[in-house]
């Protein structure tokens, strides 16, 4: 007798993405205030269902224009993993796919589609629960942020939170805000020019600041990543972060 085969699944698919920067020395997180029900009100995670036809990192990079008004993408962009399908909405079973976005400051231009409010907020007011969040994304936020700080140890994406050229100290403010620790500036300056294939100077200075000029950095080519694709680049050795 043929073997009996059951039916595959079918339910709807979704995008979310975890977008952060640092702001006044803070890890911050992108959030939008949801226009619709369920959850309607409360802060989420910008995202939305995927459309026939679409990649995921396409609807990722859709909903995040319709909701904050973000349409050119700075910093860099990745698929996180997936969540449920089942016991994450209360609409049904739906499948997520959250996506990572490491990304200089930049400002949130207006909220739309099905978002009342877009804005940054800092991630320890998550994590401390004065804001709470929408479906499993207070889940999703937590390990987008230990995937981010695994991602400052061993490749080059710390400098995805700063601009085309930056400071050691700039890239330096970036690793304390993400691990949530102070290091040491000399150890730090050490540490990032000297890791081969990471860091190469431009030869121009830092002006019109208060202080000392300093110099300027920008990423060696080696450890850019090709547009759309995940960065294979690796720091070795590796710049650490000291752990309880």
């Amino acid at each position: 007798m043929p073997a009996t085969h059951q039916e595959p699944a079918r339910f709807p698919v979704t995008v979310d993405v975890v977008a952060l920067t640092v702001r006044d020395g803070e890890l911050s997180v992108l959030l939008i205030n949801r226009l619709l029900e369920p959850f309607r009100g409360k802060p989420a995670l910008p995202g939305g269902f995927v459309l026939a036809g679409e990649e995921l990192l396409e609807a990722a990079t859709r909903e995040l224009a319709e909701e904050t008004g973000v349409e050119h993408l700075p910093g860099y962009l990745e698929q996180l993993g997936s969540y449920g399908p089942r016991g994450r909405d209360p609409r049904g079973d739906i499948l997520t796919v959250a996506h990572l976005l490491l990304a200089p400051d930049f400002p949130v231009l207006s909220a739309g589609s099905d978002a009342e409010h877009a804005a940054w907020y800092p991630v320890r007011e998550v994590q401390s629960g004065t804001v709470q969040l929408a479906f499993d994304h207070d889940r999703i936020m937590a390990d987008a942020v230990e995937r981010a700080k695994s991602k400052l140890e061993y490749s080059p994406l710390g400098a995805a939170f700063c601009g085309e050229e930056f400071t050691i100290a700039q890239l330096r403010a970036v690793y304390e805000a993400v691990w949530d620790t102070r290091l040491d500036p000399r150890n730090f300056h050490r540490k990032a020019t000297g890791t081969p294939d990471f860091l190469e100077d431009t030869g121009r200075m830092t002006a019109g600041d208060t202080g000392r000029p300093a110099a300027l950095f920008r990423l060696a080519p080696a450890a850019r990543p090709a547009p759309g694709q995940p960065t294979k680049a690796v720091l070795n050795p590796p710049i650490m972060r000291s752990r309880p």
